[in-house]
């Protein structure tokens, strides 16, 4: 079966385009106007459809990605470009599944929760779990987002929210994360890096996690982030098809060869951390090599960070809100490096000491340290910086570097690739050891 795909349609581009163009048009007569007016008319107004098909919708089911779109919600709006069936069941026995159809196209569908039951379209349904299964080109747009494959209900235990998770094929998927992650418009080579990178990740926490939970992947950077087809281009799709089906591997100490957590990251810094330092497992691939590539990649203002501040009384709340054995510690009254990586010029903070008011302290890894005092990331960039108390505040100063560090820096495999080297060049150097193989 080809995957290869056309670039997307996307409602609203050609019209956006058109309208441009049109304002350039300086009407210079009622003949010009009424042109003008038609034009917005018929192009402004109308969004084309999207009917690019989805690839892999008959792969085998344990290749299917399961992504968490919303989590303990009470209603989500859902409007589809084809009929849609309702696939409902208790057992997921072929037996015991029953079907609905809905022939609405284009128009929104409140999906709520009453009384511990899904409702769509004011009719309930009792099961617990329910499929969308929406039919070819197999694309449906949920809050305004669109993305492909089908979509899964489930009511949680307590009958009060419910979780919505996009059941997708791995090559839709991927062109979904690719373009999240990376811009569309560098380098090939890097963008092929990176879809290996992400397809081995996807795949590895799907199989150490997904078992025991009913969805696989969040669609955010708690583990890689997808947009849908908002993230897809024809560059996009060129790097997932070359790849397609490909993953690293690597020895395992006590194993045979196997995929790993291919962690990356937007930019070192200028030397990429052992994973054992920021995230506590140890694979004899995720080893830090130094990084030439990225500085000249990345912006200044993001490869170095200004210095930052928050008040003491915040960052107590916020490390006892996400660590709540730190309690015994009170106010947290000294923060002190405990561990860190040298690189010469500059060096990682690899674990923080806490001490208490109570006399008390405890350790955290600096990274987790990172991301309770900052969730988004988007301020404590890194790791990479010096910790000062500055007039009733903690000041984290000299930063550069964004992300954890651990695995594929992406701004030093765009400086690859505009160097000649390929993806798997790419992903040898940032993964020591590491081989790529095909899992389908």
């Amino acid at each position: 079966m080809s995957t290869t795909i056309q670039l997307t349609a996307y409602p609203g581009k050609i019209a956006s385009r058109t309208v441009r163009h049109v304002h350039r048009f300086r009407a210079s007569s009622g003949t010009n106007v009424v042109i003008l007016l038609l034009l917005l008319i018929l192009c402004g107004c109308k969004h084309r459809q999207l009917t690019t098909p989805t690839v892999q919708m008959d792969i085998e089911p344990e290749f299917w990605i399961r992504v968490l779109l919303l989590d303990d919600v009470t209603a989500c709006t859902l409007k589809t470009v084809s009929p849609f069936s309702v696939l409902s069941d208790m057992a997921a026995l072929p037996t015991e599944i029953t079907e609905n159809r809905y022939n609405q196209t284009n128009v929104p569908m409140r999906f709520e929760l009453a009384n511990g039951s899904i409702t769509i379209d004011g009719k309930t349904f009792t099961n617990e779990k329910v499929t969308i299964f929406p039919d070819d080109p197999y694309i449906f747009n949920l809050n305004g987002g669109d993305y492909r494959g089908k979509l899964k209900l489930i009511v949680n235990p307590d009958g009060n929210s419910f979780d919505a998770i996009n059941l997708v094929p791995p090559e839709p998927y991927l062109a979904g994360v690719v373009g999240a992650e990376m811009p569309g418009y560098w380098e090939p080579e890097a963008l092929k890096a990176q879809a290996i990178a992400a397809r081995t990740y996807c795949f590895y926490i799907k199989k150490r996690f997904g078992a025991n939970r009913e969805w696989d992947m969040k669609q955010t950077a708690a583990h890689q982030v997808y947009r849908g087809i908002s993230a897809e281009s024809s560059q996009i799709w060129q790097a997932v098809n070359e790849t397609k089906g490909q993953v690293t591997s690597c020895k395992q100490s006590d194993g045979p060869v196997d995929i790993f957590p291919s962690y990356y990251s937007s930019t070192c810094g200028g030397h990429t951390e052992n994973s054992k330092n920021v995230f506590g497992d140890s694979f004899e691939t995720l080893i830090g090599v130094p990084c030439p590539y990225c500085q000249d990649v990345a912006k200044p203002k993001f490869f170095f960070w200004p210095m930052i501040q928050f008040d003491k009384a915040d960052v107590t709340a916020r490390l006892l809100e996400r660590y709540s054995q730190l309690e015994q510690l009170g106010e947290i009254k000294y923060i002190t490096t405990a561990g860190q990586t040298n690189y010469g010029e500059f060096a990682r903070l690899t674990k923080i000491k806490l001490i208490g008011s109570t006399g008390k302290s405890d350790f955290l890894r600096a990274e987790d340290f990172r991301l309770a005092i900052d969730p988004t990331g988007r301020k404590f960039r890194s790791t990479i910086c010096q910790i000062v108390e500055l007039s009733g505040k903690w000041a984290f100063f000299s930063g550069r570097g964004w992300g954890h560090g651990v695995g594929l820096c992406q701004c030093g495999a765009q400086g690859m690739a505009r160097e000649g080297k390929n993806a798997q060049q790419i992903l040898s150097y940032y993964y020591p050891g590491s081989v790529i193989i095909s899992i389908y």
